[in-house]
């Protein structure tokens, strides 16, 4: 006889597995909203980026100054190798350190002290949704990442939509901090190069310097000249000294002197 395995074990078995495919796509869902906020503000192009699984990892590792190939490897190295006990753990401690080092650089660019880490190791969803909805702006000119001259850490990508995170003008010296209260610059700004002229404002150009050459063949004034005195314009009429009189009305007629005579009799 067969010992077949009871049927409540099972019905747990498959709630817990309904229960883990509900909560890994809801995971996803809110992950990939959050990340796609993130990639707002960093000037990220095109929203797809945040909702293509491993790919929006590694967009997420090059805003944070890092490889995204290191990511990448690291993702496959603990898939491929996750199954040895000890070596399998060794990678996976190395990917999430990699994703911790770009959390801390991407929440330097939104204005985020290195303490906030302790909650991206704990509840990273609620580290994403804090940095998504905030009113922090991208701000790339930050003191350099201490791996930015290591060939095989430093991003060297350059990806089509995806701004470089390198300042224009190079990365602020070493203890540089901005003036307290400065308003940080919008996402995607980039410092003038230097040497930078802004250009004239718009309208009237400005006057030359100095005063402009005399035309062809002027021959200047003789000492003693005296310019004439510019010429008297026409005089404006006087006002009248004083108002003129109102008409006087016209008089009433007389009344007749003498009566009217009376009517003839008819039957004279």
């Amino acid at each position: 006889m067969y010992d077949y395995p009871d049927g409540s074990l099972i019905a747990i078995w498959a709630a817990f597995a309904v229960f883990w495919v509900i909560f890994a796509i809801g995971f996803y869902v809110l992950s990939s909203i959050f990340l796609m906020k993130i990639f707002d503000k960093a000037g990220v192009q095109g929203r797809w980026r945040a909702w293509v699984p491993v790919y929006n990892t590694m967009v997420f590792s090059k805003l944070g100054d890092l490889s995204p190939w290191l990511i990448l490897i690291a993702i496959g190295a603990s898939i491929i190798l996750g199954w040895i006990p000890v070596l399998g753990w060794l990678v996976g401690l190395a990917a999430l350190a990699v994703t911790l080092l770009a959390a801390w650089r991407v929440g330097l660019k939104l204005q985020k002290e290195p303490v906030w880490l302790i909650l991206y190791f704990f509840l990273s969803i609620v580290w994403l949704g804090i940095l998504a909805f905030d009113k922090s702006r991208w701000n790339p000119a930050v003191p350099p990442a201490p791996w930015a001259n290591n060939s095989f850490l430093a991003d060297r990508t350059v990806w089509a939509g995806v701004p470089n995170q390198t300042p224009a003008g190079g990365y602020p010296q070493a203890g540089m901090q901005p003036p307290p209260g400065a308003y940080p610059p919008p996402a995607g700004y980039q410092p003038p190069p230097a040497g930078y002229q802004p250009p004239p404002p718009a309208g009237n150009p400005p006057p030359p310097a100095g005063n402009p050459p005399p035309p062809a063949g002027y021959q200047p004034p003789p000492a003693g000249y005296q310019p004439p005195p510019p010429a008297a314009g026409p005089s404006a009429p006087e006002p009248p000294s004083a108002p003129p009189a109102a008409p006087e009305p016209p008089a009433a007629p007389e009344p007749p002197t003498t009566p009217p005579p009376a009517p003839e009799d008819p039957r004279v």
